[in-house]
């Protein structure tokens, strides 16, 4: 019996198709996507229609539905796909599912985990429930009958023809990635046809942005709200960040310009510049964005770029913040890359370092590349693992830097070439530095192990339940059924007439009242909520301020010594909607009985527990409570932690266009479409 293969060969472009026009490279721009493979009639349908993507190719410009590509038809298999075009439907189709489960293929390697989209919340009626549950227990559950709940999304949408417009967004609201084209107006007519028809959906840089974007979503849903700075500039640059390092999985690509830079990628380059096609046709003079170097207008020449420390305290603008992390991290690659290679070059040059005049020797080449393959593989890895170790919301880039070193000292112990100091480098040099060290170090800035002694009684009897949901999880046959298995863990079920309660209520039920576990979470669960906060929750008939447990894993992965790591990871987040007032100088303070408007206040942790030595090993808090005042007696909110004391000032508003009203977008909003609106910025 032949065993289906384990991957599925697809054709496309390495970046898009301006660069398969151009002599230098055309022949490296077309390659072969290697994908899951996914078998028909039962996983994979026309269109192409899996488990994880649904591509819908209908043009709401021009009302048209175009015919959905069979990837499963014996002349398209027999040809690894269809051939690259720039004018058939089909192929668009092929190339946004090739580079999309490509991108989450890269995740799931990071996560140790199958990638789950944002799910749709829902208002649901559970009276029957609710009656069933006074009956049965007389609890004060049964009081609430409407509940927000959260449906299975099994599939993400792509429309390849969304939109006849420069843009393409991933879409929270719809759960789906809408892809435009337009007609080209370049700077400079020498670099690009005018008004030559430009499809973001033949991008490998915009695809696997936009995929990014909503895989970072299902993981941390909250990172859509920009409470600081950093917030919506890190989705940004994380969406960058894997777009790039995809580019060194192209073998001939990474060949062909280790050869071209002799083994230099800090030179000009294709795979440190994003989205050229698009970056030329909307009017710039190359890329849309360039990790290592920018192109002056005046000049028309290439240069470095070299941070000053200062970018981080003066560029606000989402995009060209987001530049700076990316930055960041692909210096810390560079530095990695000839930290591996520098024998090489040693030997290859006689020990001088200076290589001869003249191509570099083929077997050199090859071994370069295997090096840079390799390091920009764990770069990725790094950066991916490092999600799962930030706080639930309000991120920084001093929180991500952290969490790089932190999962990467969990994982790998003995870092022999110093990964861990090449990031801390990186980010030193562009003056980003987390808030609450004292020193820069690896050891200050790895989260420490916290102290639970009087906590660790109740944590045994919590990580007890979380194995049997780690067993769960390893026996699931689908992602639907991890998400269903993650659902009642979190809220509980009822079994034989019988309430089995989840982590929502047993955290209720051992840590209320626990100042120890409210200062380890930095949330509250005491009653001096009335001397700060309005808010109540009745959902289960408490008062306080409110908390849910925005997410919940198990991940399983391998350090390079072989050993295995199996984790749950488990993300609370707290609201107190409070009445705050402010002074002359913009100063807040919490007065609910004078001032008149209302304002969230958000808290959150990400707590860690190893089930191999069933131990809490991290508690990543963003604080709702002052920690400091907290271990006086004295209740007081984060004041750093309120919503409205940062806020993008938009007000910004547009016609609504054909392909908005087909999408339910209506007007542009930056709070319930935020990636639609930072594209057309």
């Amino acid at each position: 019996m032949i065993k289906k293969p384990p991957f599925r060969k697809l054709r496309g472009y390495a970046f898009d198709p301006s660069l398969s026009m151009k002599m230098d490279t055309a022949l490296i721009n077309e390659i072969t996507y290697k994908v899951p493979w996914e078998e028909s009639p039962n996983d994979l349908q026309p269109g192409p229609i899996g488990e994880y993507l649904e591509v819908v190719d209908y043009d709401p410009t021009v009302e048209k539905i175009y015919a959905p590509v069979n990837l499963d038809d014996k002349y398209v298999l027999a040809q690894d796909g269809l051939s690259p075009s720039a004018s058939n439907p089909q192929f668009h189709q092929q190339m946004v599912y090739a580079v999309a489960m490509t991108t989450i293929k890269n995740f799931e390697a990071g996560l140790g985990r199958p990638v789950l989209w944002s799910p749709h919340v829902v208002e649901v009626d559970n009276s029957a429930g609710a009656k069933k549950a006074t009956k049965k227990t007389k609890n004060k559950e049964a009081e609430s009958t409407r509940t927000l709940d959260n449906k299975f999304v099994r599939r993400l949408r792509i429309y390849p023809h969304a939109l006849r417009d420069a843009n393409a967004f991933y879409s929270p609201q719809k759960k789906a990635l809408l892809f435009g084209y337009f007609a080209a107006r370049p700077a400079d007519i020498t670099l690009q046809m005018p008004d030559n028809l430009t499809f973001t959906c033949l991008s490998h840089d915009i695809i696997a942005h936009e995929t990014t974007h909503a895989i970072l979503d299902g993981l941390h849903r909250r990172y859509t709200e920009d409470t600081n700075p950093d917030v919506l500039a890190f989705h940004e640059a994380f969406a960058d960040i894997v777009a790039l390092f995809q580019h060194f999985t192209f073998p001939e690509v990474l060949k062909n310009h280790i050869a071209a830079t002799r083994g230099d990628l800090a030179a000009q380059n294709l795979l440190g510049k994003l989205a050229q096609e698009f970056g030329i046709a909307i009017g710039s003079y190359g890329a849309l964005r360039d990790a290592i170097g920018t192109f002056d207008k005046k000049t028309k020449k290439w240069t470095p770029v070299e941070p000053t420390g200062d970018e981080y305290r003066t560029v606000m603008e989402p995009h060209d913040r987001g530049s700076i992390l990316v930055s960041a991290v692909f210096e810390a690659f560079l530095n990695i890359y000839k930290d591996r290679v520098a024998d090489l070059l040693r030997i290859a040059s006689n020990g001088t370092g200076i290589l001869q005049q003249g191509q570099l020797n083929p077997d050199l080449v090859n071994r370069l590349a295997d090096e840079a393959a390799k390091a920009s593989r764990q770069v990725l890895n790094i950066c991916i693992r490092a999600l799962d170790y930030c706080p639930p919301i309000d991120i920084t880039f001093g929180d991500y830097l952290r969490a790089i070193i932190t999962a990467d000292m969990d994982l790998v112990p003995d870092d022999k070439r110093n990964y861990r100091l090449a990031f801390i480098d990186a980010f030193r040099r562009r003056g980003i530095y987390p808030a609450g060290i004292k020193h820069l170090s690896v050891e200050s800035l790895s989260y420490a192990i916290p102290e639970t002694t009087q906590l660790q009684g109740l944590f045994d009897i919590l990580v007890s339940f979380l194995k049997g949901y780690s067993n769960a999880i390893i026996y699931a046959n689908s992602r639907e059924e991890i998400f269903n298995i993650n659902k009642d863990y979190i809220a509980g079920k009822y079994s034989d007439d019988k309430k089995i309660y989840g982590l929502h209520r047993r955290i209720m039920n051992k840590f209320d009242g626990s100042q120890e576990f409210e200062n380890l979470t930095g949330l509250m669960f005491s009653n001096g909520w009335e001397n700060i906060s309005i808010r109540t929750s009745t959902a289960y008939g408490e008062e306080g301020p409110s908390f849910f447990i925005q997410s919940l894993h198990v991940a399983s992965r391998v350090g390079p010594d072989g050993k295995q790591s199996n984790q749950v990871i488990m993300s609370l987040v707290q609201r107190s909607q409070t009445c705050v007032e402010k002074d002359d100088d913009g100063n807040l303070s919490v007065n609910h009985k004078a001032a008149k408007k209302e304002y969230d206040f958000y808290g959150g942790c990400t707590l860690i527990f190893d089930l191999h030595t069933q131990k809490l090993k991290y508690a990543i808090s963003k604080p709702l409570i002052d920690i400091d005042a907290h271990a006086k007696n004295i209740y007081k909110l984060n004041e750093s932690r309120c919503l409205a004391t940062y806020k993008y000032q938009h007000g910004h508003t547009v016609p609504v266009t054909r392909y908005q009203a087909y999408f339910g977008l209506g007007k542009r909003n930056s709070a319930n479409e935020p990636f639609n609106f930072l594209h057309n910025h």
